[in-house]
């Protein structure tokens, strides 16, 4: 009997060192389960979105600058969003114009032939001495695999010259296609041109030279225009703002292409 009940009480203890060791495991595993999920959580809230870090700007831009510039730059929207271009524009349901340029190193990019491997990402930005414009290129190139992923293809168009536009693709670590639309060619048969007022442009020359980084004298420039354009060549989405500080969200673009797949 003495002998029975040791080996009971020593199986007993087994099987409660046992039970303790796994609640012990399962206890961990859970809790790591939950600070991977926090991290993720953390990381999540911690990306900043392109429209906030644009607004940041904004709002910087605001407390810096003096009332004249203010109001010259706000004139100088104003004469945008008045001179009827987002109703002239390509829009959704348009045919997207066809086109052959040059990309950073002298080939020729047609978009015909990016449309037969899927849909294409159009995006204008007016150069690298644009600050919207560089942080816009920053995150769509952070979104590139998403767009990927969903079978499109990225094309940034620019009106600077080669030269220019070059640099801006090695400076950001651009992974897409960087296109010199020299004379703004195929942003005029998009319909998104427009000419800047006197002294908007004036104000542009003699800080960095517009006309030197686009090779003319006529003070045009793109909207921050992105479309997506479907295989068959139709404009399937359209982002159309005559503020150049506010552009597409990357992430929206990466669900729209997602969606066009279900």
């Amino acid at each position: 009997m003495k002998t029975s009940n040791i080996l009971t009480l020593g199986l007993f203890c087994i099987i409660a060192f046992s039970c303790k060791n796994s609640t012990s495991e399962n206890n961990t595993e859970t809790t790591e389960t939950n600070m991977e999920q926090n991290n993720e959580s953390k990381a999540i809230e911690k990306t900043p979105t392109l429209s906030s870090q644009l607004e940041e700007r904004k709002e910087n831009f605001e407390k810096k600058a003096d009332d004249t510039t203010k109001k010259i730059y706000q004139e100088g929207l104003d004469a945008v969003a008045e001179s009827g271009i987002l109703e002239s524009a390509k829009n959704v349901g348009d045919k997207a114009p066809n086109f052959t340029l040059k990309n950073a190193l002298g080939e020729d990019i047609r978009l015909e032939a990016y449309l037969n491997r899927g849909p294409v990402v159009l995006t204008w930005y007016r150069g690298g001495w644009c600050p919207y414009c560089n942080l816009t290129l920053q995150h769509l190139q952070q979104e590139l695999p998403k767009f990927k992923e969903a079978g499109a293809q990225l094309l940034a168009l620019t009106p600077e010259l080669p030269d220019q536009s070059i640099s801006t693709k090695e400076k950001h670590q651009l992974e897409f296609e960087v296109l010199s639309d020299i004379g703004n060619k195929v942003a005029k048969d998009y319909g998104v041109v427009f000419k800047l007022t006197d002294e908007v442009a004036n104000i542009y020359n003699q800080k960095f030279d517009l006309n030197g980084h686009n090779g003319d004298e006529s003070n045009e420039l793109p909207l921050a225009a992105t479309y997506v354009i479907n295989t068959d060549g139709t404009i399937a989405y359209a982002f159309l703002d005559s503020d150049y500080r506010n552009r597409a969200e990357p992430s929206e673009i990466t669900a729209f292409l997602k969606s066009m797949n279900e």
